[in-house]
């Protein structure tokens, strides 16, 4: 019975694992495939557009060919009016007349475009042109939006947890260290021996047989032979119904000899997990200072590794595009070389903006605490005070 009872239970463990982890799993699966569907959308909507020149691009060039025909012919022109010249010139031009929408609209780019739609970063170095494109983004980011949010709630209570324990670890080793620092060697060991004293003196019963008990009753023991027996057969009788209770394994295996109970018992168990999204963020509390400390150390990790493949950006500009993008600002004054890489970067994003999420509601939680203090502070201030009037 051991042996066919351990695999039973090791199922039934894997499938308790299975069913906590499904939500997560569930809400981070649907974002990775809402991402592949817009960048398939995207790539053949804007990257399969013809790109017809026109009027305005013609005088562009013919004003440049004009500019350099002058310069040309008249070598003594002030260089500073030749710059303010191509300056003028080169403001009105527009990025679409020199770049070919399929080198931009890649499965890769359309992909990195998707993910700051719904992280609200928007660089805005790839924006949509077709009016079909422009309408699909605005109806993309109405639904990808709420469910980027969703999946932050969701792995900001893991997140939340992690910390949490962590936390709580890091403070009970440290008062364990504070403990034995103050107390000194010698109190110490008094204070054990003295409670292994009051442990060995400390005398366990076992407990009594219902025939012992029944013994010591005086009342059992004044009654006649024939009624005593009767009822200690009845007490007999409702010991034996209490001990034979339906368990917890019975209870278990009525739901797997009945699979339509166990699969209802199994979906309310799951929607109780969906319901529980967002608690364990409410509840926590860690110092602000820790949590500015985990997003300045988040940071500066990234901040070393991406000069690897963008030469031109060093620890400081890195620093800065990290920071612009875990906060979802987004200015797109740092252009990527390589956008492949940095999507093999999504789940650090992810990550990330959880870390800063969590640390700007704690900013909140203490903001809202220090806004109640004050008004506290100022109501007792105006209260007016009683006066004692003589009798």
């Amino acid at each position: 019975m051991a042996s066919t009872s351990q695999p039973l239970r090791g199922k039934r463990a894997c499938k308790k694992i299975f069913w906590a982890v499904f939500p997560h799993a569930c809400f981070i699966l649907s974002l990775v495939i809402y991402a592949f569907l817009g960048a398939l959308m995207f790539s053949h909507i804007e990257g399969n557009r013809k790109v017809n020149l026109s009027e305005e691009y013609r005088k562009f060039l013919q004003n440049l060919w004009y500019i350099s025909r002058n310069l040309s012919d008249n070598m003594t022109e002030n260089e500073e009016i030749f710059k303010e010249k191509i300056h003028a010139l080169l403001n009105t031009a527009e990025r679409d007349w020199f770049v070919n929408p399929k080198d931009i609209w890649t499965f890769f780019g359309s992909l990195f475009f998707c993910c700051t739609v719904f992280t609200t970063v928007g660089y805005g170095n790839t924006y949509p042109v077709t009016r079909i494109g422009k309408y699909l983004c605005m109806l993309y980011a109405l639904f990808g939006i709420p469910l980027m949010f969703l999946v932050l709630t969701d792995m900001g209570d893991i997140l939340a947890t992690v910390l949490s324990k962590s936390y709580n670890e890091f403070r009970k080793i440290q008062s364990k260290i504070l403990t034995s620092k103050l107390c000194s060697g010698s109190t110490c060991n008094k204070g054990d021996e003295l409670i292994s004293r009051a442990q060995s003196k400390v005398v366990i019963n076992e407990p009594l047989t219902i025939m012992e008990v029944l013994k010591s009753q005086p009342g059992v023991k004044r009654k006649p032979v024939k009624y005593r027996n009767a009822e200690i057969f009845e007490m007999l009788i409702a010991r034996e119904n209490e001990c034979t209770k339906p368990a917890r394994t019975k209870s278990i295996e009525r739901w797997s000899s009945c699979p339509e109970l166990a699969r209802g018992k199994t979906m309310s168990r799951v929607i109780k997990n969906f319901d529980k999204i967002g608690k364990q963020l409410e509840k926590f509390d860690v110092p602000i200072v820790l949590m500015v400390l985990v997003i300045f150390v988040y940071i500066s990790c990234a901040a070393a590794i991406l000069p690897n493949w963008e030469t031109r950006l060093d620890f400081q500009e890195a620093f800065y595009f990290c920071f612009i993008t875990l906060t979802t600002i987004g200015f797109g004054d740092t252009q990527l070389e390589h956008p492949k890489f940095f999507l093999f970067f999504s789940l650090y994003i992810i990550i990330g903006m959880e870390i800063v999420f969590i640390a700007f509601k704690l900013g909140q939680d203490r903001l809202i605490g220090l806004y109640k203090k004050v008004i506290s502070f100022c109501g007792e201030k105006k209260m007016p005070s009683k006066k004692v009037y003589p009798k």
